[in-house]
């Protein structure tokens, strides 16, 4: 079995028709992960960016997506070689004392993150169906914990793919009914700039892009293209396959980012309106773009909601799961515990937000607060030989990462200044 697996790779390196094909087996972890970074948190800030700050922090989306391109890429690689979920290798790998802190506010980072995918999908049935927010929120709840307890993973994969693509193909239709000016556009990808009073707005930007649990999620999920852990060749023929999804998938979430703020630019910045919550974003796109952009704008919502809530759940599965050191099973208690406990404490905090839209804002902000403990705990199991052994990260990828770490503290610190 294993010579024959090698054979079909070895085949693939000098067939680019079959290795294209390959290829294409291994896209779909990386679109899962890319939900987590175009859910309702990422259209609340991004939209707060936009209106408020034009074309300017588009920078931000290109310096977190390249962050999110090698942490989700090195995290991927903790799953393909070990065969452990990056919960899984702290509870093996770090004192219990030590683990349980830590895995702890994952936790409560993906309640933080539920809470936003919730209240988007919650916020778009107001939308389009006039539901009450609360009453949306238990309905979204429900239909989520019915797709992950009755749905295999290839099933959940299908439509998270089918949802990023409605959602793309909204945004590409909503661009074409407005002027952009392309010119401030790239300007604003390329240039580092924090006008005054955007800091929070910047680190809730990171805070959407580059999240906790989605790490998690990519070092559980990347593991059903997994063949075989014995052969090296196989493992390194997976490593280059996951790159390529990797990288595809995160594109993907830069471009539906960055059109949220470009489309944010073009119709509420040139006209001086300033976005304080989703609903207003839609009631002011009619007169601006035509009622059918209004209805796009909350049918893409909804799906975004939908797709986003249902990895946030399995992530918060697999956080719990790997508590005890067990993988993501959602036919397993401990699973099935950590999948239901953290979406329903998600929903019951709607239940406490006045204000919807600062809900969805600061919930981005707490997660980036949380972030550097995953990324600090990632970079110590990446680096490690014990856990990676010959697959550990070589010195000038901890070099990246332990950049990445210190930049996404410092802006954290920057932000906490910002409030004194």
């Amino acid at each position: 079995m294993v010579n024959w697996l090698k054979r079909k790779f070895d085949t693939a390196s000098h067939n680019p028709i079959k290795g294209a094909k390959d290829i294409l087996k291994y896209i779909g972890p990386g679109l899962l992960v890319t939900v987590g970074f175009i859910d309702p948190g990422n259209w609340a800030s991004n939209l707060a960016a936009g209106s408020g700050y034009g074309y300017s922090l588009l920078w931000m989306v290109t310096l977190s997506t390249i962050m999110l391109i090698l942490l989700q890429h090195n995290v991927a690689h903790l799953g393909i070689v070990t065969g452990d979920c990056l919960s899984e290798a702290a509870s093996k790998h770090l004192k219990p004392w030590l683990s349980k802190t830590v895995l702890s506010t994952a936790v409560l980072a993906s309640v933080s993150t539920a809470l936003a995918e919730i209240l988007g999908g919650a916020i778009a049935l107001n939308m389009l169906f006039k539901i009450p927010v609360r009453i949306g929120a238990i309905l979204v709840l429900a239909l989520i914990l019915w797709m992950l307890f009755s749905s295999s993973y290839k099933r959940i994969e299908k439509w998270i793919i089918g949802f990023v693509s409605i959602i793309g193909i909204s945004f590409l239709y909503e661009l074409s009914l407005v002027n952009v000016n392309w010119g401030e556009a790239v300007k604003g990808w390329l240039t580092p700039n924090f006008p005054a009073g955007s800091m929070p707005i910047i680190m809730a930007v990171l805070g959407a892009v580059v999240m906790p649990h989605n790490l998690f999620l990519h070092s559980e999920i990347i593991q059903s293209r997994e063949w075989n852990k014995q052969d090296q060749e196989i493992i390194k023929k997976q490593l280059k396959y996951e790159f390529a999804d990797t990288l595809f998938s995160m594109l993907v979430g830069w471009a539906i980012n960055s059109a949220m703020i470009i489309l944010a630019a073009a119709t509420f910045f040139s006209k001086d309106v300033q976005v304080t919550e989703l609903n207003q974003a839609q009631s002011m796109l009619e007169p601006l773009a035509g009622k059918a952009a209004a209805v796009v704008f909350g049918v893409a919502l909804l799906f975004s909601g939908i797709s986003s809530t249902t990895t946030a759940g399995m992530a918060g599965g697999s956080i719990v799961a790997g508590m005890f050191k067990e993988p993501y099973d959602i036919k397993d208690s401990h699973t099935k515990l950590g999948v239901a406990s953290i979406l329903t404490a998600a929903t019951a905090l709607i239940f406490l937000i006045a204000d919807p839209f600062k809900g969805l804002v600061y919930s981005q902000m707490l997660l980036s607060i949380q972030l550097p403990i995953t990324i600090f705990l990632q970079i110590y199991l990446t680096s490690s030989a014990k856990v990676m052994g010959i697959y550990k990260n070589s010195l000038r990828h901890n070099i990246a990462l332990w950049v990445i770490g210190l930049t996404v503290t410092a802006l954290n610190i920057m932000l906490l200044i910002s409030y004194l």
